[in-house]
């Protein structure tokens, strides 16, 4: 497995085996360094091994494939006279949405400047006749989705026997959202081809921002003896990336609570993605945002592919105004997006999803914000995350099921059947100063100063409950609202009858934990006035 002391003993691309030709498309793109995965990964994929490649997302794992591969296609032009021919393609791409397939196409156009293949694309939403036209036509790459490419394959559009170098790209989301069926149908020939004495093979890349290990044993299983490449920062957070836990107390006015983050950032200029894991929650947090004259885009399963495509386009353009993308987990995965703030108005079920939605921001090094609005329910999920993250730990196994395992396991009966509280003393130290204990089908209020802090449901005044301990130091509180509420940065945004009523009696103080020490100059002001 590779590790950071790997990539740091490369100075650049020259150590890496690289032909004049890809390096003078690098200097065309301006990549100068390569990154840990493109280290690890580079000289592997030239030596002919099967690789998965493993690093966190923004970290250059397209150009870590598709530069070795665009070599090693020239090498076999010159050992074996292989040719460029209609419909025989030696590479193909997999990958499981049109968007990721249209950002892998647009990175080997860029390469194909100055290495000399042809490639094409033939994602699902596209019309047949066209990239049946572009089949017929000599090429050397094809990237596409899995469904697309055994459809020409069916109508005969796409012949195999001359591929050998296959990449599946955001492998784990292939093998964890139902593309397995699809995947194996077009492996079958490729691995009867191969069980052929005179025939040489194929090379397989797998490439994946995230590993469970679940996943894993499926592939180990469908490629034998395959070798797997992880950088330093897999399954970790990205350390440029700042995040924020505010804690809510299930009196507040949850969509209320997203305008008081969105807007200060909107004010800053920051391109903003907000993630919902439902669709009536997505269409929920986009009515509101429009009614409060904020301007989106959509992206989920219901918007049509060509209208999603246009929605990118119109987020990622610097002309208009429309800095907020609201969303679902289908953005969470495969998109370059140059986004300075993530705001998870849903908590994720998992620490995968986390992982993925975070790696939306902070890309290639850049700086970038993380902010996530924690209900009652994902309080449990949410402190295991921030703990992992304050230690910079893996999130690898940290998902919504085995909190509630631990949590089940640590609520130990005693003879005469009732449940043990996990709250025993306020100076009991525990992970976030608190912990939740349970009875039986009721949940005991945390503590505070030795008597436990209720919610009077009757009042209109909302009581907050206590935020996230970290056991990074130097983190503090920052409100949101109550004594300094956020002044509002658009003239003429107000909010409808049916919202304003409930903005005024339901509006909470929001607490919020930064990650890295940091705080804005508003908590230094709360802090004081306390």
């Amino acid at each position: 497995m590779g590790t950071a002391a790997a990539a740091a003993a490369v100075s650049g691309f020259g150590d890496l085996g690289l032909t004049e030709e890809a390096m003078g498309a690098l200097e065309e793109m301006g990549i100068a360094r390569p990154t840990e995965i493109q280290c690890l990964g580079i000289p592997a994929v030239l030596e002919g091994k099967s690789v998965v490649l493993g690093s966190h997302t923004g970290s250059g794992k397209t150009l870590a494939y598709l530069l070795p591969l665009v070599q090693l296609m020239r090498r076999d032009e010159a050992l074996y006279g292989m040719l460029m021919k209609p419909r025989r393609p030696r590479a193909v791409v997999l990958c499981p949405t049109r968007e990721l397939c249209e950002q892998v196409f647009h990175v080997a156009k860029s390469v194909s400047h100055h290495a000399r293949f042809r490639s094409i694309m033939i994602s699902g939403g596209g019309r047949l006749r066209p990239q049946e036209d572009s089949l017929n036509a000599p090429v050397d790459m094809v990237v596409g989705t899995p469904g697309r490419v055994l459809q020409h394959i069916e109508e005969g559009n796409l012949v195999y026997g001359d591929i050998k170098y296959l990449v599946l790209d955001e492998a784990d989301t292939m093998f964890d959202r139902g593309f397995g069926p699809d995947l194996r149908k077009f492996l079958g020939p490729l691995k009867n081809r191969a069980s052929k004495p005179d025939d040489r093979g194929f090379q397989t890349v797998l490439v994946t921002a995230t590993m469970t290990k679940a996943v894993q044993k499926l592939i180990d299983e469908e490629f034998k003896g395959i070798t797997h490449l992880r950088t330093s920062t897999m399954n970790k957070k990205v350390a440029s990336a700042r995040h924020d836990f505010i804690k809510l107390s299930g009196s507040e006015n949850k969509l209320e609570s997203l305008l008081q983050v969105l807007e200060p950032s909107l004010a800053k200029g920051n391109r903003v993605m907000v993630f919902c894991n439902t669709l009536n929650s997505s269409r929920a947090v986009d009515h509101f945002l429009s009614e409060n004259e904020i301007s989106t885009v959509n992206y989920h399963g219901e918007v049509p592919a060509e209208e999603r495509v246009e929605n990118l386009k119109k987020f990622k353009s610097d002309v208009g105004d429309c800095p907020t993308l609201v969303c679902t987990d289908l953005a969470a995965r495969g998109l370059d997006l140059d986004v300075d703030h993530v705001i998870m108005f849903d908590f994720p079920l998992n620490s995968i999803d986390y992982l993925h939605r975070t790696g939306r921001t902070a890309r290639m090094g850049a700086k970038g914000k993380v902010t996530s609005l924690v209900a009652r329910k994902d309080a449990l999920l949410a402190s295991r995350i921030e703990e992992a993250i304050g230690k910079n730990e893996s999130l690898e196994s940290v998902s919504i099921i085995d909190v509630k395992r631990d949590a089940i396991k640590a609520g130990r009966t005693d003879q005469k059947g009732k449940t043990v509280t996990l709250v025993k003393s306020t100076n009991q130290k525990t992970t976030h100063g608190r912990k939740l204990a349970q009875t039986s089908g009721r949940k005991t209020p945390a503590t505070k100063s030795g008597k436990a802090m209720q919610l009077n449901k009757t009042r209109k005044s909302v009581a907050v409950v206590k935020p996230f301990k970290s056991s990074t130091s130097g983190l503090k509180r920052e409100t949101l609202n109550g004594k300094k509420s956020v002044d509002r940065k658009y003239s003429g945004s107000k909010s409808t009858k049916s919202n304003s009523s409930v903005s005024k009696s339901n509006k909470s103080k929001l607490s919020v934990v930064g990650f890295r020490g940091r705080s804005s100059s508003s908590t230094r002001e709360a802090l004081k006035s306390r």
